[in-house]
């Protein structure tokens, strides 16, 4: 009597990649999930591809997620993080958008600065790291540019105490 046959368990379906990092879709759009040792050069990489617009850098506090791995389409290779950089960038000649997000932890909060590619990105990188308190090295004037820069903390992160800020007006008395 012969043993019976078993099936091998279904291997996971393989991931694409761009540039050698993961990719996945979102809404139709191409989301590429490079490294932060990676970002620069990815970046660099799509831009000689003719991505030469920046549409967007900011970041996102995935905290309050619980199991964010479970929470949030991430290939499985890559390690879920408190934080992630979104950038968004533009082919205008043909009309394609890319997405890269890159996973940022909370014990090293810092990725490369986009500025010597796009230095019309040095806005919202500062933007980022105001609201988020995620450092961009590398960048020229990585200061506040929406809260005082006296302001201690990071109104965007999740874990920032939600208070009652008094309200001044000009000319009143205080």
């Amino acid at each position: 009597m012969s043993d019976p046959v078993v099936d091998a368990p279904a291997a996971p379906p393989e991931v694409p990649l761009l540039h050698g990092c993961p990719v996945t879709d979102s809404a139709g759009d191409v989301v590429i999930h490079p490294s932060r040792e990676r970002y620069i050069e990815v970046v660099k990489a799509l831009a000689d591809e003719g991505f030469h617009l920046i549409v967007d850098v900011c970041a996102v506090d995935y905290l309050t997620y619980g199991d964010a791995g479970a929470k949030r389409a991430l290939p499985p290779d890559v390690t879920p993080e408190r934080f992630e950089v979104v950038t968004n960038l533009s082919n205008l000649e043909q009309r394609t958008r890319i997405r890269l997000r890159v996973q940022v932890p909370e014990s090293d909060p810092q990725v490369d600065s986009l500025f010597d590619v796009f230095p019309g990105c040095e806005a919202m990188e500062r933007e980022a790291f105001d609201l988020f308190g995620v450092t961009f090295t590398g960048h020229p004037d990585l200061t506040r540019i929406l809260m005082p820069e006296d302001w201690i903390g990071h109104p965007l992160r999740k874990d920032y105490d939600v208070g009652r800020i008094p309200v001044q007006f000009k000319g009143a008395n205080s």
